[in-house]
Parts: structure tokens; C-alpha cells; sequence
């Protein structure tokens, strides 16, 4: 019998100053039983630097022909196609066939600087496509932080995020490769 995904909540109340987004969103993020709270936590940053109400989750890792987000017009067509983690090159190719825009938000310190170093040329023919690295100190900390229900504030201005959770609150800037 094959194991589930696990249901988790979240309450992410997004101040995007950059993007004039502002917005409480109620998630429901299934983790697929391979998936880390590091990898899932990834995801719903790139939730909260993508905002929008017709932003959704894809199924992830349970379906490999999927994006981890994605964001489609009214008549369905694919406007933002989002990935994390290192994905292979060839499905960030046939992403950005069928979106108009392409992100891949890597994490992992070097093997994401690894993976960036074997693909970037590779995808520099991609005009659809922006590559941003999320810093591994982050990952770390945010992927402690995943819980059955949570709640974050995030703020987004001028490139830099701060995310609070608890009291806490961090600050980073996502780094854009290209």
C-alpha cells in the first residue's frame, strides 16, 4: 500500500510592495512522502514571491510531467510555471514551451551552484526563464519551521523578504542568476 501525502496548512498574509500585491492566503499543501520540509518550505516561499489568487500548488512530486506551481489564465493556458529544487534541464526546456514565463527557484548551497554551473548555458537560450537561488542558511531555518497548521507574515520590497513566524522574523534577498 503505497503512503500518502501529508496535508499541511498555511496562512500566508503576503505585502508585496514591489508588485502592489496584498493579500491573506489560506494554503493547503500536500508534501508527497519523498519530499523534505526543506523542499516543501522552498515552495511556498516561491508561493509568497509569486502571489496572486490564481496561483496554485501542482501535485509536485507525485506527478513529474507538473509543475510545483503554476498560475493559468481564464481560458487555462499557462502564464507562470514554477519550479524548485534542481530540475533537468530538458523539463525546464518543455516548461518554457508551454508557459509564458518559466521560474525555477533552486536551493542547496552548492549543489544548487553546481547544478546552475552544468545548465547555464544550456538555459540561457530560454527568454521565458528567470533562475533565483534561495539562500542555503534560509532553507534551513524556514525548513525547521514546518508544521501540520503555521501562519506567516511575509514582506516583499526593493528585492529583500522578511518573513515572521512566531515573533521571529527573518531577511533575505533572494538571488536572481539570471
Amino acid at each position: 500500500m503505497a503512503i500518502k501525502a501529508t496535508i499541511f496548512k498555511a496562512e500566508l498574509q503576503v505585502s508585496d510592495l514591489d508588485r502592489g500585491h496584498f493579500a491573506t492566503h489560506a494554503l493547503t499543501i500536500a508534501r508527497h512522502p519523498s519530499e523534505t520540509d526543506e523542499r516543501m518550505m522552498v515552495r511556498l516561499l516561491a508561493f509568497a514571491l509569486n502571489a496572486d489568487e490564481h496561483l496554485e500548488f501542482g501535485r509536485g512530486l507525485s506527478a513529474e510531467d507538473e509543475a510545483d506551481l503554476v498560475k493559468r489564465d481564464l481560458t487555462g493556458a499557462i502564464e507562470l510555471w514554477i519550479e524548485v529544487g534542481l530540475p533537468d534541464e530538458r523539463e525546464v526546456r518543455k516548461a518554457s514551451g508551454r508557459a509564458r514565463e518559466v521560474k525555477v527557484y533552486t536551493y542547496g548551497g552548492r549543489a544548487a551552484a553546481l547544478w546552475w554551473a552544468q545548465n547555464h548555458e544550456a538555459l540561457a537560450r530560454l527568454k521565458n526563464l528567470t533562475v533565483v537561488d534561495i539562500p542555503e542558511d534560509i532553507t534551513d531555518i524556514v525548513g525547521n519551521l514546518a508544521a501540520r497548521n503555521m501562519r506567516f507574515d511575509c514582506t516583499i520590497q526593493e528585492g529583500q523578504l522578511w518573513l515572521s513566524h512566531g515573533g521571529e522574523t527573518m531577511q533575505f534577498e533572494p538571488r536572481v542568476l539570471r
